[in-house]
């Protein structure tokens, strides 16, 4: 492995759906099938240095030539779930953000050269128009975890595993370099669905639509394709890495979201703003972290 493939890729957190072997088609199915028998799969980080490893060249691989044949495993009340990567589908979705959000022209030429740019924009016009209903399983932030997000969750939906550094007390011997925390939530798509509907008619009922109702809108038609018996996770990920474990044992942001939409429902408007104002500043102080020395 090389050097650079073997760096953690922090920092970002991710929204994912798990589907039943059932939701897949054949031959896809099979595949999965296949797959979730192997004794191990590779995890989140994996797949970012992999990421990483592509950018490398000159010029860089923005996206992968071919799809990923990955996923995630997960199982839900004993029957295996399937999250596909779909690195390709995501890298395209990841550059179209890049360009979107305004980067001066000289700076992002310099990251993405043009000739790059319109070759990958090509093959993603070339493919989508085989693929028109195309979607990812993984969506993705960077130095954040957007606050809408957490209503899909309650508080009883949290796990919370610490870490464990290199010759810390409770590690096995020959571990490694320790294991860093883990912070996830998780619930079915029946319950997401279900929390994101009631959270969406208390917002509508007491405030004017703004970005946090139309943000949702957006989640719950993604959700929307998915099926029924899915689980939703909400994983952490890189974030881990950089804040002190003391916060993430601490946070409780889908317990403080659920708390205001709570106070909104009663017709406590000073409450719920309170609530959403101490859930939105933790949030400001994170993503204040990317522009730090």
């Amino acid at each position: 492995m090389s050097v650079a493939s073997s760096v953690l890729v922090p920092y970002a957190s991710y929204l994912r759906v798990y589907e039943p072997l059932a939701a897949f088609p054949e031959p896809e199915r099979s595949h999965w099938a296949r797959y979730a028998r192997r004794p191990r799969t590779p995890g989140a980080q994996e797949e970012l240095r992999r990421s990483l490893a592509d950018l490398l060249p000159t010029p860089p691989v923005l996206v992968p030539v071919h799809e990923s044949g990955e996923a995630f495993v997960a199982h839900l009340d004993g029957v295996v779930v399937i999250c596909p990567w779909r690195t390709r589908l995501r890298g395209w979705l990841a550059l179209e953000e890049l360009v979107a959000e305004g980067y001066p022209g000289p700076v992002l030429d310099a990251m993405l050269p043009p000739v790059v740019r319109a070759q990958v924009a090509a093959d993603h016009e070339r493919w989508l128009a085989r693929n028109p209903d195309a979607r990812p399983w993984i969506r993705t932030a960077v130095w954040q975890v957007p606050v809408r997000w957490f209503a899909l969750f309650g508080d009883e939906d949290r796990q919370y595993e610490p870490g464990v550094r290199k010759g810390g007390a409770g590690e096995e011997a020959g571990a490694g370099a320790g294991r860093a925390p883990v912070l996830r939530y998780r619930t079915t798509m029946a319950q997401a669905r279900r929390r994101l509907a009631r959270t969406l008619r208390a917002l509508r009922e007491s405030i004017d639509d703004g970005p946090m109702t139309e943000g949702l809108v957006e989640v719950g038609r993604w959700l929307e394709e998915f099926h029924p018996r899915a689980l939703v996770e909400l994983d952490f990920g890189g974030l881990v890495h950089a804040v002190p474990e003391e916060w993430l044992a601490e946070e409780r942001s889908a317990a403080q979201l659920a708390e205001g939409i709570a106070a909104l429902r009663a017709g406590d408007g000073e409450a719920a703003g309170e609530a959403y104002g101490r859930l939105a500043e933790r949030w400001r102080t994170i993503r204040d972290l990317r522009f730090a020395n």
